[in-house]
């Protein structure tokens, strides 16, 4: 009795493709489900040359036996609906747009790349794309902030120990809050001795505007479960992927915030019944802000 391929729902049609009509990729952890026809539909790309010029024992799988690619997860989306039709559709604010970019290089798709590129003005600048910048810029009060943000940097002397080197870096930065949460736990056992692991925080939570966050924290900043977040956006489903809270608040010094407030709860409860040990369980937050 043969055994059906896990890679797929059915052959194809032809008796001399190796591969599926129905292919099941694993993109970075995100599963996708396509036809064998657009994953072959641009010739000369990544895919194409996966899914016709090798063959099918040498590409590489997860554990249920899906085909396994080690790139964005998430991103792979605009590289199938571009498989597709051979057409670039974006959301209306896509803040990774360079990123994309960068995908569609890699599965070797130059037309694709072509229509992520920069347009140029006549002037040979780059042109106004609302895609790549931040929509608050193209806001009425936008020349007013930049018009105080020079000013600012053209009198260092009006702050106390500011120099040159200082006014240049802040060029640019935006003020706003960034309010960073945790849960954490310690135990507490007789004569008031704490537990060697007496702090454990499972997730730094991190609330604010979308641009802020990713620009303090870049790549250690998860977005899993708000993707696609517009940068002129809040949100309070982000975290980070590190779990020191020293670590986010150098990160936080680095870009120019201060602690402004804190607030914290919490709870007791007795480990074992047997014993005096009670766990103490809270809910912490910080906010920060940069001027």
């Amino acid at each position: 009795m043969a055994l059906a391929d896990p890679a797929g729902c059915a052959k194809g049609s032809e008796d001399n493709n190796p591969f599926p009509d129905i292919i099941e990729l694993n993109v970075g952890g995100q599963v996708y489900i396509t036809r064998h026809p657009t994953l072959v539909s641009v010739p000369g790309s990544l895919l194409w040359e996966m899914f016709t010029q090798k063959n099918v024992r040498s590409l590489a799988r997860d554990s249920k036996g899906r085909f396994f690619v080690d790139r964005d997860g998430f991103l792979f989306r605009y590289i199938l609906d571009y498989m597709r039709d051979q057409q670039l559709v974006l959301p209306e604010h896509f803040p990774e747009r360079s990123r994309l970019q960068r995908e569609a290089e890699y599965f070797m798709l130059p037309e694709l790349v072509k229509l992520l590129a920069p347009k140029l003005s006549e002037q040979n600048s780059l042109g106004d794309d609302p895609c790549q910048s931040d929509p608050e810029e193209l806001s009425p009060g936008a020349d007013a902030a930049r018009s105080l943000t020079s000013a600012a940097a053209a009198l260092p002397s009006a702050v106390p120990g500011s120099g040159g080197a200082g006014a240049a870096g802040a060029e640019g930065r935006r003020a706003g809050f960034i309010t960073i949460g945790y849960r954490g736990s310690y135990t507490l056992g007789r004569d008031s001795q704490t537990d060697a692991k007496f702090r454990r925080v499972a997730r730094i939570m991190v609330c604010g505007k979308t641009s802020l966050a990713k620009e303090v924290f870049g790549d250690t900043l998860n977005e899993s479960r708000d993707p696609d977040r517009p940068p002129e956006r809040y949100t309070s489903r982000y975290y980070l992927k590190f779990t020191f809270l020293e670590q986010a608040f150098d990160k936080l010094a680095d870009a120019g915030f201060h602690m402004v407030a804190c607030n914290s709860t919490g709870t007791c409860a007795f480990a074992h019944e047997q014993t005096d040990d009670r766990i103490w369980t809270s809910y912490t937050e910080y906010v920060f802000y940069r001027e």
